[in-house]
């Protein structure tokens, strides 16, 4: 594929702006099911129009359905699906499997994009993801340039990559913080951003541990050739979008960085810049002092006295311009708008660069210091500098092409398309002088599609008397003709499922990735024990359980598949077939046949379109997750086309992150396992980092025991996975849990609400 600069549109403006700008392709999500579900988003009619725009001017859009959907859900589901054919728009992206089964059954036209929330980090990932029928992958914001490079260069597909805006803490995808903490799910287009939190360390100190910098990779993006560069931003405006593309379309087109492009781009929206990963291990990729948008950079204090600021600005400053600025102890820049300020002691409207300026604060601001660093974050001027041209509303709708046949004779006219006869009769008496003026009126009435879906491609005219006919005459019949037409429309369908026969009595499952916090159990009890794979277990940790018992787990995340490929292969060759995947990069290090393959929580399934999807990619069950309801569980237990596993005790990981907290520099880590406890409004959650993974959980654990009696699941599985268990606690609740008995200090998430 060629280098394509892909821009976001949160609303038809910003579409437009980065069309304006130099876009060559917008991506946007629509009323339901998009990840930015507070943003403002298209409906049909918009998308319609403003699909129909870009292609006029050999453009593309893209639209985000990639959110997981629960089972309720679906049928409208085909509503959001028939809009983006009716648009002809060139690809949906997308992150649940149910959908993409349904686009692949039922929307075979629709090309499928990966999105970034399927965490594709590695070249298998890619790779399984290719065989499913994805054409496109959006690759995890996380990797380098070497990594991006290597996916690109052997996977295949065509690769999508972040290079400008935002950036999660966690692997996108794999974050359940908002969820599982507030029922607001980023899985679900609703994250309330927990990583933007100051949060209470062991030492007392307060800081924003996991709010991330906003990733620019500049003129790092030519290094991507033929490569889709994506920036993020379907919550911004359109003067930022129109920024953005302006600045990366620049680079593309051989002008360089231009510097007063950045400034402006960083004087609309700018958190302090990071390339993240993209050039190697990163470690400064966190903002820990402040959070939120800062502005450009003019300058710092050089003395405050009685409510009045003196600063040099290094730009131009003009009144009503918003100031902000670093205050120690402030959560957030102190921010005002530029009401009073002097030169030389003469009030101004204007101060240029350089100049010595007092500006008068607002009354009760904060207390500011000698040498905090002042930013300009909102400019008139540059509110001014990025005009974008638009089309007029409708004008570029889609139109869908039908023949006309209209029949005249002195007493009848009468007009057909579409299976539809419309006749009026009238008394036709006059001879028309001229055949083919009455036709070119006949045209221009039936031309008048309005705000119709039609455009005339044939039009048929009998008229064998050379009869007149007069407008009004025309214009009732068309009117009537087209009012009557219903295109004919693919009719939407959910595909079948193979819904089976569920246990009548659940078994039981113990998980767990430390052998020994499991030495004291009585296997006798339980249907399997699955064990999380490392390159540290050898086969004779293993003997201590029975072979027929072990299921062996590969993790969610793991950036370096060869450790993995040769323990996979001495496992199978010691006769070990039952096998647990964390994500799609299994797939492809695993046989496809003469194993017994399940789906962990983390390829989520909250429908029975992902599960049949599941089940058609070789897995014989499916694990629910752990941020789901009650309610769509129990739907999933009675339709399910696989057997279900319940994570009845689990420690979920709210956050699954490539960004280290440790203090020291990488080359002096050991990279062994290291926990702190940090707190949040009051709330006690653990951090664990260990080879260069950072992970978070809640103290604790979320049980589900009670309500497994409703669910009706096929296992029951009992988690020892993340956080440290001994022995004896791990024997203490698992008999608890098979002899019902209440467990304390636990919760139970998103089960009694909505998500």
């Amino acid at each position: 594929m060629k280098t394509e600069l892909l821009s976001p549109a949160g609303d038809i403006e910003a579409g437009y702006a980065a069309l304006y700008y130099g876009a060559d392709a917008v991506y946007l999500g629509l009323q339901k099911f998009s990840a930015r579900a507070t943003a403002t988003n298209f409906d049909a009619e918009t998308l319609a129009d403003f699909t129909g725009y870009a292609h006029s001017l050999n453009r593309k859009v893209y639209v985000t359905i990639n959110t997981i959907l629960q089972t309720k859900e679906l049928p409208d589901l085909l509503e959001t699906l028939d809009a983006c054919v009716a648009a002809h728009i060139d690809a949906v992206i997308v992150q649940d499997l149910g959908v993409a089964r349904v686009i692949k059954q039922s929307y075979p036209d629709l090309a499928l994009h990966a999105s970034t929330q399927m965490a594709v980090h590695n070249l298998q990932g890619a790779l399984a993801l290719k065989k499913l029928g994805f054409e496109r992958v959006v690759l995890a914001r996380e990797l380098t340039f070497n990594e991006i490079k290597d996916i690109k260069e052997k996977a295949g597909v065509e690769v999508e990559v972040f290079v400008h805006g935002a950036l999660c803490y966690s692997y996108s995808g794999l974050c359940l913080f908002s969820s599982l903490t507030t029922g607001k799910s980023a899985n679900r287009g609703k994250c309330l951003y927990p990583c933007r939190e100051c949060f209470l360390t062991e030492t007392g100190e307060k800081m924003h541990l996991f709010s991330m910098k906003d990733l620019a990779l500049g003129e790092d993006v030519l290094k991507l050739p033929g490569v889709s560069l994506k920036i993020e931003g379907r919550k911004k405006n359109a003067l930022y979008v129109a920024a953005v593309t302006d600045y990366y379309r620049s680079i593309l087109d051989g002008k360089g960085a231009d510097s007063a492009k950045e400034e402006r781009l960083k004087q609309i929206f700018a958190r302090p810049w990071t390339k993240l990963h993209f050039n190697g291990k990163n470690k400064d990729v966190i903002d820990k002092d402040f959070v939120g948008h800062r502005g450009l950079p003019i300058g710092h204090v050089i003395s405050v006295v009685k409510g009045v600021l003196t600063i040099k600005p290094t730009h131009t400053i003009e009144r009503y311009d918003g100031i902000q600025i670093d205050v120690k102890g402030q959560e957030k820049p102190y921010g005002f708008s530029l009401e009073k300020m002097k030169v030389q002691g003469h009030p101004t409207f204007k101060a240029e660069e350089g100049q010595r300026v007092e500006i008068i604060l607002p009354p009760k601001a904060p207390f500011i210091h000698q040498g905090d660093t002042v930013y300009l974050a909102s400019s008139t001027s540059v509110k001014g500098a990025y005009p974008y041209e638009k089309p007029k509303p409708g004008l570029y709708k889609p139109k869908y092409p039908i023949n006309v046949e209209v029949k005249i004779s002195s007493q009848k006219i009468a007009a057909i398309s579409q299976g539809q006869e419309v006749s009026l009769d009238v008394a036709l008496n006059e001879k028309a002088l001229y055949a083919e003026k009455v036709e070119q009126a006949i045209r221009k009435a039936f031309d008048k599609t309005g705000e119709t879906l039609f455009s005339i491609n044939q039009l048929h005219v009998h008229n064998p008397e050379n009869l007149f006919v007069p407008a009004s005459l025309l214009n009732e019949i068309r009117r009537t003709l087209y009012a009557r037409i219903q295109i004919e429309q693919k009719k939407s369908y959910l595909p079948s499922i193979e819904k089976i026969e569920h246990l009548q009595q659940p078994q039981y499952i113990i998980k767990t990735d430390n052998i020994a916090s499991s030495s004291l159990l009585d296997l006798s009890k339980f249907a399997e024990i699955i064990i999380v794979l490392s390159k540290e277990i050898k086969e004779k940790d293993l003997k201590v359980f029975p072979k027929n018992k072990i299921r062996l787990s590969l993790p969610a995340v793991c950036r370096n598949v060869e450790p993995f490929k040769e323990i996979i292969s001495t496992f199978l060759a010691l006769g070990y077939h039952k096998w647990e995947i964390g994500h799609f990069w299994g797939l492809e290090l695993l046989p496809q046949k003469g194993i017994d393959l399940s789906f962990d929580n983390s390829i989520y399934m909250m429908n029975p379109q992902a599960i049949q999807m599941a089940k058609e990619m070789g897995a014989r069950r499916v694990t629910l997750s752990p941020e789901d309801t009650l309610e769509n569980m129990k739907d999933l237990a009675s339709y399910s086309p696989l057997p279900i596993v319940l994570p009845a005790y689990t420690d979920p990981v709210l956050f699954i992150s490539a960004n280290c907290i440790r203090e020291n520099p990488c080359s002096s880590c050991d990279r062994q396992r290291k926990q702190w406890d940090i707190q949040l409004k009051g709330k006690t959650y653990q951090v664990v980092s260990q080879n260069c993974q950072a992970s978070v959980y809640a103290d604790k654990a979320l049980c589900m025991i009670k309500e497994a009696q409703e669910i009706h699941p096929d296992f029951i599985r009992i988690d020892f996975v993340g956080k440290t268990y001994t022995a004896e606690e791990v024997q203490k609740i698992i008999g608890m849990t098979l002899f019902s008995q209440p467990i304390e200090d636990v919760w139970n998430a998103n089960l009694m609400r909505e998500i």
